[in-house]
């Protein structure tokens, strides 16, 4: 057996479908891939995108496989004609499809559990390439593929085949995938995973003040992300228990609690402000209603999706103060508050006062702008703040939202 040194794997990542290279799609699968796998400690050097042509996807699996050591792919394992990527990686390695039962008997039972009878076109989902692994999907009918493919003077590379299905593609990574991957590194055979969250903090700050801590070759590695303004600091531990790798978590997520305190507010893949604003005031039996001035009411859209929550009273949507004044028939501001928070019958009020207009073009930074954001507190009192924002039309409004959310959060606590 060739023995081969120790070093980072490499990987490519494969998307395959024609709406990928006609733009009718927006290729999803292929970005949350790339974090995941650089989370693993692999090296992703390469995208590739292929359409719907047997010949193209039997070229491009076998350049990938030349040249990365994992290569994740994406689509093409549907019932239909045009999901080809079983047919291409048989041809690739001249092997002939074969039968699973299992796989066969799984698809069978999802039918079934939807009473509905299968087609007979879905048996071809059940066929793999002689000498590669079935990939369980949990969720849908395409099982995974898992073939090794050999290189001269090289370690084999290793393809998985996953759906284009972006739940069904999740799930088969992190249950199936990452551990074979972490085996085949070197690694230890359990993963965990914990998000931070974290809002006031530009990337290149968080990058700053956490120094080596994101660096690629550290274990726990610690990766970066941003969305929406709001940054995920996502930990992945590999050990040989669950329990070494909750005790390394805990320890990471202590050494980035002092280096940046001041700007996390929870943890949780879908955590968000709005959950830690609800939690803070469900602990102190409170509740809150929102006003939103200008033209967006991203805060009641937010705590809107709490669903049925005592903590949240409602929200109002207006263009101007004049506006509120008018409708509530009072003299000023101050007392419109006062009077939305007597009706809503709620114990906090924010307000955003106002969310600037978006009539710049798409591709232009907006210049920045004042916006005042209050806070009125149960016996009365306004806590009032003015922020200078400004910058793309496309993420502005979100990033006034969640400031007005982080401003509540500090006069909270």
């Amino acid at each position: 057996m060739t023995k081969h040194p120790c070093r980072q794997l490499t990987c490519e990542i494969i998307s395959i479908g024609d709406e990928m290279t006609s733009g009718a799609r927006l290729d999803t699968n292929a970005q949350w891939l790339s974090r995941r796998v650089g989370e693993l400690g692999v090296v992703v050097k390469f995208h590739s995108t292929v359409g719907d042509t047997l010949s193209d996807n039997v070229d491009v699996f076998r350049i990938a496989a030349s040249r990365a050591d994992i290569v994740v792919a994406t689509g093409g394992l549907g019932p239909t004609r045009d999901d080809l990527t079983r047919e291409a990686l048989s041809i690739m390695v001249d092997r002939p499809l074969e039968m699973r039962d299992s796989a066969m008997q799984h698809i069978e039972s999802m039918f079934a559990k939807r009473h509905r009878e299968m087609p007979e076109r879905n048996r071809v989902q059940a066929m793999f390439p002689i000498g590669s692994d079935e990939i369980f999907n949990p969720q849908g009918t395409a099982p995974g593929i898992d073939l090794k493919v050999e290189r001269d003077g090289q370690m084999p590379s290793r393809i998985f085949a996953l759906p284009g299905v972006p739940a069904e593609m999740v799930r088969m990574f992190d249950e199936t995938v990452a551990p074979r991957i972490m085996q085949q590194s070197g690694g230890g055979s359990r993963i965990s995973h914990a998000v931070m969250k974290f809002f006031g903090v530009g990337e290149s700050e968080m990058e700053q003040r956490l120094g080596e801590m994101i660096s690629r070759d550290r274990e726990p590695r610690v990766g970066i992300t941003v969305s929406g303004a709001t940054i995920s600091l996502r930990i992945t531990a590999t050990a040989d228990t669950d329990e070494t790798c909750a005790a390394m978590i805990a320890m990471t997520r202590e050494e980035i609690l002092k280096l940046v305190p001041e700007y996390y507010f929870g943890d949780g893949e879908s955590f968000e402000q709005q959950h830690a604003v609800e939690a803070t005031l469900r602990a102190r039996d409170e509740s809150l209603c929102v006003i939103e001035l200008g033209r967006a009411a991203l805060l009641g859209d937010w705590f809107a999706s709490l669903g049925d929550s005592p903590a949240y009273r409602g929200g109002i949507s207006l263009a101007t103060t004049d506006d509120m004044v008018g409708l509530l028939d009072v003299a000023n501001t101050a007392d419109a508050m006062t009077e939305i928070q007597r009706r809503f019958r709620s114990d906090w009020v924010l307000m955003v006062d106002a969310y600037p207009p978006l009539d710049a073009k798409p591709e232009t930074p907006l210049p920045n702008a004042d916006v005042n954001l209050v806070v009125r507190a149960p016996g009365g009192k306004c806590h009032e703040k003015t922020i200078r924002i400004g910058g793309h039309p496309d993420i502005l409004h979100a990033r006034i939202g969640k400031a007005a959310m982080a401003w509540l959060r500090e006069v909270l606590e």
